[in-house]
């Protein structure tokens, strides 16, 4: 399975930024989602393979094959009673890993010689994502990228594509059911800081420890959405397998009262909304 989608600047450095692009969807946009990420290197260094094919549902790594080694390698170990039950399955999945190193190995060839930059580091990357959503709606997409700069729009998966894209995802999820059907609730912290120069405040909304990685979060003000003199980060994993999330809002320490920061999270039975007070909740709306 195939695909097209975009980097940056230095090539080794795009593959991280686009990997981050592509799942940059941190409020709500989609329940679960099957990843394929392949990229090939047109001169290796420091013992990196030509050609790697990374499988991953929810920014979960699952499997891994690359050129050298020419496998295609469980990164979680519930693959392995996946690999039991339907070595079939194992089999035509090595098969299309093994396909698509060709085409990247061929097409990099190609650019190589109708290139006009014929030494350096080449790299050309696609990556291929299906949604499916919390409402049962699903959508797939595909883009390719070289050398930093994106060598087509996105494109659409058909309809046959995307049922055997959606159909992979939810193999994947009914075997690793324990792991990626888990939710963590977040812990939601607010703290402040007041600015000397014109005497505002900065209030800091730190959403923390929480499974699966989509979240709402926003500022209100009497009880309404609030955009003005706010900013926010991107959603980050931790160490333990869980996410964290920022954003900050500046006021009139007269108006504090009017503000609150609101969550939503599977995790959560019902939202959050946390006074601008340094006040910490988690779960049902407990203080802690």
């Amino acid at each position: 399975m195939a695909g097209r989608m975009a980097l940056r600047s230095s090539p080794l450095l795009s593959l991280v930024w686009l990997a981050v692009a592509f799942s940059e969807s941190s409020c709500g946009s989609f329940s679960h989602s099957l990843k394929f990420t392949s990229f090939t290197i047109s001169e290796p260094s420091q013992g990196l393979p030509h050609f790697v094919m990374l499988v991953d549902v929810d920014d979960h790594v699952l499997l891994h094959y690359d050129r050298e080694t020419r496998k295609m390698q469980p990164r979680v170990s519930w693959i392995e009673k996946l690999k039991e039950d339907d070595p079939e399955f194992w089999d035509e999945l090595f098969k299309e890993a093994h396909e698509v190193e060709k085409v990247f190995v061929y097409g990099l060839e190609l650019v190589r010689i109708f290139s006009s930059h014929s030494e350096g580091l080449r790299v050309v990357q696609v990556i291929v994502s299906c949604d499916l959503q919390g409402d049962g709606s699903k959508r797939g997409f595909a883009q390719t990228a070289y050398n930093g700069e994106s060598m087509m729009p996105p494109s659409t998966m058909d309809k046959s594509e995307m049922e055997e894209c959606i159909a992979l995802l939810e193999k994947f999820l009914s075997y690793g059911n324990e792991t990626l059907l888990r939710t963590d609730p977040p812990v939601v912290t607010v703290i402040r800081r007041v600015e000397a120069e014109d005497e505002k405040e900065t209030h800091i909304c730190r959403v923390h420890g929480f499974y699966p990685r989509v979240v709402n979060a926003s500022w209100t003000r009497d009880g309404e959405v609030w955009l003005q003199d706010t900013l926010h980060g991107s959603v980050a994993p931790n160490m333990d397998g869980t996410y964290h999330y920022w954003l900050s809002i500046q006021i009139d320490p007269e108006e504090r009262g009017r503000y609150k920061c609101h969550v939503e999270h599977d995790g959560l039975q019902e939202p959050l909304d946390v006074a601008l007070k340094g006040e910490e909740q988690q779960g049902n709306n407990q203080t802690i």
